[in-house]
């Protein structure tokens, strides 16, 4: 297993914690890991995660201001928004709204 494997290993199991409903963004994800400045390195793990048998709920994973940065990655380039959206979230012009009170910090919500 190399570094970055077990960095994706990380990530992924940080995402499938990521309540439905709920998202947080790929800076969040990497600082909660202790890696602030790894953001980039977690959208590549997302990215991957579509080729796992394991579901990885990456649709949850937005950038800093909510919106959608890794729908290309979905296949359909509304399937992202089409997950989101069927988890109650409301998405217009490819940015999650209320993205304030959905915001799901990992720092804060898995706080030992």
């Amino acid at each position: 297993m190399t570094t970055q494997d077990s960095f994706f290993d990380k990530v992924y199991e940080v995402v499938k914690l990521i309540p439905r409903g709920r998202v947080t963004s790929f800076g969040a994800i990497a600082k909660f890991l202790g890696s602030a400045r790894s953001a980039r390195m977690v959208g590549w793990a997302m990215n991957n995660s579509h080729f796992l048998s394991e579901e990885i709920p990456a649709h949850r994973v937005v950038n800093r201001n909510g919106l959608l940065s890794g729908k290309a990655h979905f296949g359909a380039p509304s399937e992202m928004q089409r997950r989101l959206e069927a988890e109650g979230i409301q998405i217009e012009d490819s940015c999650v709204q209320q993205f304030g009170k959905l915001f799901w910090d990992p720092n804060k919500e898995l706080a030992l």
